[in-house]
């Protein structure tokens, strides 16, 4: 027996989060290209599985935001074996 009606927009608000963390994955991870990838990498990785796990929409978009993220640590581990440091330069 249930007392009080379901809360009719709480699975929309739980959909349109998980596509905001889609986007917000898709961005970081382009940005961590080019600036800060030790941190920008992980973080692109998790809010695109956080945004699938929750069934996004844009699921392009989080799955080319883990993409970015996997991609961010490659160019990191890439250029600290050129270079021998934790950070890359010109």
């Amino acid at each position: 027996m249930q007392l009080t009606a379901p809360a009719a927009g709480r699975p929309a608000t739980r959909t349109r989060d998980a596509d905001g963390m889609a986007v917000a994955s898709f961005i970081l991870g382009l940005l961590g290209l080019l600036v800060f990838n030790i941190f920008l990498g992980p973080t692109a990785i998790v809010l695109a599985a956080a945004s699938l796990w929750r069934g996004t929409r844009r699921k392009g978009r989080a799955y080319l935001g883990m993409g970015l993220g996997v991609a961010d640590l490659l160019v990191l581990l890439a250029f600290m074996q050129v270079d021998s440091t934790l950070s890359w330069s010109f």
